[in-house]
């Protein structure tokens, strides 16, 4: 990208649209620094409570960085992250949940998986079996429950960590590119589970590359660029017309992959 398309860029200021309904998760100044650089640079978000938001940006923008600092996976170098408006602590961890691009699973069955994650979470007895089979139910595993979890296929997979997850009844569940290794039936399932969580009061923030699953699944978007928020607000508005020239260079193809071009982007699927 050309130094003064990229310097224009990095100093254009953050495009948001307030809300008065107080925020699930805040963060404030968060900052995250490796080797000297700052990858993730004075980022102040609101995410509210119900609402499907998704973050979106070019490769190294530092979504999934974000995404783990806002978990508590990751420690900031500055800021703050606040939950319900008090600290991020052990007991604000345990009300949110979060999915990896590459499913995480015990080297165990199917069921043992889910078992596990709900004795964790202190349940026992013919509750804990309920909730499993509710779990197998939703993913439609029931006739793998006895079979490795590694055995399984990749969409498989993540049905089972994204029930997984969702069994524990977070309050918030963050995913991390679900769906970006699979096949469109196997996206599609996971969409299917996500909108299903959030119908039953889930609130989700999510990091896809995948501009059509942005216009399925969201309510909010967050658009990062060099690590900075260079946009928020209501997701029709955001991808119809977006006011930062940050998310309008990615969304017309010419920001990608930290360069610019003139070439569109071309998708999985199009010739």
């Amino acid at each position: 990208m050309p130094e003064a398309t990229l310097r224009r860029l990095e100093a254009a200021p953050t495009v948001t649209e307030g809300d008065p309904v107080a925020p699930i998760l805040e963060a404030r100044n968060l900052c995250w620094t490796a080797n000297g650089h700052r990858l993730v640079d004075n980022v102040d978000l609101a995410i509210r409570p119900g609402r499907r938001t998704l973050i979106m940006g070019a490769n190294g923008a530092g979504k999934s960085l974000l995404l783990r600092l806002l978990h508590g996976l990751l420690r900031p170098a500055q800021g703050e992250i606040l939950w319900k408006g008090g600290p991020l602590d052990r007991s604000a961890r345990k009300a949110q949940a979060m999915v990896f691009q590459r499913a995480v699973l015990l080297r165990r069955s199917v069921a043992a998986n889910l078992d596990f994650a709900l004795a964790v979470r202190g349940l026992k007895g013919s509750a804990k079996a309920a909730r499993v089979r509710e779990a197998l139910a939703q993913a439609r595993l029931e006739t793998q429950a006895r079979q490795p979890a590694r055995l399984l296929s990749g969409g498989e997979q993540q049905r089972l960590a994204l029930v997984r997850a969702l069994s524990c009844d977070p309050d918030l569940l963050f995913l991390d590119e679900p769906t970006a290794s699979l096949d469109p039936a196997s996206t599609h399932a996971i969409e299917d589970l996500v909108l299903a969580a959030h119908a039953r009061g889930v609130t989700i923030v999510m990091v896809t590359h995948d501009l059509g699953q942005a216009k399925r699944l969201a309510d909010d978007i967050v658009f990062l660029h060099a690590g900075r928020v260079a946009e928020t607000g209501p997701a029709s508005r955001v991808l119809e017309t977006p006011r930062s020239e940050a998310a309008r260079a990615w969304l017309e193809g010419r920001l990608f992959l930290g360069t610019e071009t003139t070439e569109p982007i071309r998708h999985e699927g199009e010739s």
